[in-house]
């Protein structure tokens, strides 16, 4: 494991090895508080800081961006206090760890946030995290720049709870992902249409977020770079956008699925997004994850080999085995 155990630096944090686990939703929390479940469950998966960086389960950024019921708040700061609770602890296990922050858009379900649904444009999400049949409003340019600010907003208190970066969530068919893909964006304005129009949003808060939280501070961004659907987002839109956010400011990019969620249709070779980590690492030269069906240490070394990515992310493998990461990385 040569390469996976290699250190990595970015921006001005220094991660010990190449092993990443990504974001995977836990419902672990009391009406969005962190609760003393949740933090067992990091610090299980911590321990011995085999894993050079953890990614926190999205965390909405609103109320009406919530997901499901069990999801992590970062949409007030009141939720510093236990967020906080979750990187000390991690500390301890000496891992680094960054906060992914979210909106679902029209993932989102009414009974859930207690609010209306609202998207890039009136049509109904039917991407992987989607599928409620809901048509959602059409987000007006004050919406925007609401979600605009409180994107920023829980930057910032994700740098006060003490994580060592941000991860923006633009996949899976989240909000964000749904101003991204064609499929779900049909606006006529300044926001829809063009590639550029379609990210413009994300550079909207990219630039926000940096405000917020300084230029020292690790900014990355989490990008579903291919819908893998008829008259979605192809590899080349991911490559152009991710161009795009690495000017703005991005430090890192996590490439996973858009609206086919976290699974590449009719594909299960371990880094099955590798087709979209290659054609993008030659691109751009910000670092970048690859994350999905690695459930072997030799999986992860060959696609680091391969060049595929510069960091593995490895979620179901550790999931099920909180083990998982130390026995890879005390092979010799």
């Amino acid at each position: 494991m040569e390469l996976l155990k290699q250190p990595i630096k970015i921006k001005n944090i220094e991660i010990k090895n190449r092993l990443v686990m990504p974001p995977m939703a836990t419902s672990k929390t009391g009406n969005g508080q962190v609760t003393q479940e949740l933090v067992d469950y990091y610090d299980e998966k911590s321990k011995g800081g085999h894993i050079g960086l953890i990614i926190t389960e999205h965390a909405y950024v609103t109320k009406d961006g919530m997901a499901n019921i069990g999801q992590v708040s970062i949409s007030s700061d009141k939720d510093i206090e236990g967020l906080k609770r979750i990187t000390e602890t991690i500390h301890k296990n000496e891992s680094k760890v960054i906060a992914q922050i979210s909106h679902a858009g029209s993932s989102a379900i009414p009974k859930v946030t207690g609010s209306e649904i609202i998207s890039a444009s009136p049509i109904a999400n039917t991407g992987a995290t989607g599928k409620t049949g809901i048509i959602p409003r059409e987000m007006s340019l004050e919406d925007i720049q609401r979600v605009v600010r409180s994107f920023a907003d829980a930057a910032k208190r994700a740098k006060e709870s003490g994580f060592d970066g941000v991860e923006i969530h633009s996949a899976h068919a989240y909000l964000l992902n749904q101003f991204f893909s064609p499929l779900t964006n049909k606006r006529t304005d300044n926001y829809g249409g063009t590639l550029d129009n379609r990210i413009r949003i994300h550079l909207e808060i990219i630039k926000e977020v940096r405000k917020a939280v300084g230029e020292d501070y690790l900014v990355a961004l989490r990008l579903g770079a291919c819908d893998y659907m008829d008259g979605g987002n192809t590899v080349e839109a991911g490559v152009a956008a991710s161009k795009s956010f690495e000017k703005a400011g991005v430090d890192l990019l996590d490439i996973s699925g858009g609206f086919c969620g976290i699974i590449r249709p009719n594909h299960n070779k371990p880094g099955y997004f590798g087709e979209l980590t290659e054609a993008i690492k030659k691109e751009v030269s910000i670092p970048i994850i690859l994350t999905g069906g690695i459930t072997e240490g030799e999986h992860a070394e060959k696609l680091l080999e391969e060049k595929k990515a510069d960091l593995i992310g490895v979620g179901r493998a550790i999931l099920k085995d909180s083990n998982w990461a130390k026995k890879v990385m005390e092979v010799n």
